[in-house]
């Protein structure tokens, strides 16, 4: 702590903002998760990655590695309880408490209109978008209070945080990981947990192409986007080092849009002409 700015963490290494911090990411064998976990080992936090495809685990642990970094995967399917209690127990025998946890992973499929929505399909949704959240959040809060505190950032959309004309399913799963953030925050921040979420918003994934079929209406961007650019994981991947590290300190139970001002900017338009919603018209 800094002698004369009594709580506030004391910051020696702005090069190594997590040095020695263990970090958990889910779905961080690609895209945003992926960008998350080569920053946190840049910045010098033990990663532990859940990854459902070994592939991507693999890869993500290589390329860390070779950069000098420390990162372990774990092949999971964080849908599931008892994949989760795995983890937990893989991660807490190595390291016997989390000091930062990304609920990161997320899916808009199988996309679904909901007239012909059904049951399953919302349960579908509910077991991506939210229910790993819940299920993962449980499992590591007790050895993170445990331990002293740390940071909880949960990676969820833009259309949590605004009307999403698509998927009304999928944004109201959205919506309920944003207000499940600022929920936890107040409950746990007297025990030194910090709760923060990210809205994400026109990041090229290998999830979401935002390029494919735009390549002619690439100058477009500054219409689509107030920034005026496509986003990349590195983008989102910035903000949540800010959020897991003791820069935010004295930041909790906010959900921060990370989308180039789609938000703000308003983000759906109608089109007569393609007859649905559209977020980056050619033209109407």
């Amino acid at each position: 702590m800094d002698p004369d700015l009594p709580g506030v963490p004391l910051i020696e290494r702005w090069d190594r903002l997590l040095d020695g911090k263990v970090a958990v990411v889910t779905g961080g064998g690609a895209g945003i998760g992926g960008g998350i976990a080569r920053l946190f080992a840049e910045h010098g936090a033990l990663v532990e990655v859940a990854e459902i495809v070994p592939e991507r685990a693999a890869g993500v642990r290589a390329e860390i590695e070779h950069a000098g970094g420390v990162c372990r995967t774990h092949v999971v399917d964080v849908r599931r309880a008892d994949h989760v209690d795995r983890l937990r127990d893989a991660v807490l025998e190595a390291h016997q408490t989390v000091d930062v946890l990304v609920n990161n992973v997320g899916d808009h499929r199988p996309l679904v209109r909901f007239r012909d929505s059904s049951p399953e399909s919302w349960r579908q949704m509910y077991d991506i978008n939210l229910g790993h959240v819940l299920l993962v959040t449980r499992a590591f809060l007790g050895p993170m209070i445990d331990g002293g505190g740390g940071s909880i950032v949960n990676v969820h959309s833009v259309e949590g945080m605004r009307g999403y004309p698509g998927e009304p399913v999928y944004a109201a799963m959205k919506a309920a990981v944003a207000h499940f953030t600022t929920s936890l925050a107040v409950g746990e921040g007297r025990h030194g947990v910090r709760v923060n979420g990210i809205g994400t918003d026109l990041t090229q994934t290998p999830q979401v192409d935002y390029r494919t079929g735009y390549e002619d209406a690439e100058h477009l961007w500054e219409s689509w986007a107030p920034v005026g650019r496509l986003g990349w994981p590195e983008d989102q991947a910035r903000v949540a080092l800010f959020l897991a590290s003791d820069l935010s300190a004295f930041v909790t139970g906010h959900n921060i849009p990370v989308d180039g001002g789609s938000r703000a900017g308003g983000g759906w338009f109608y089109s007569p002409s393609a007859r649905r919603f559209v977020n980056r018209p050619k033209t109407l």
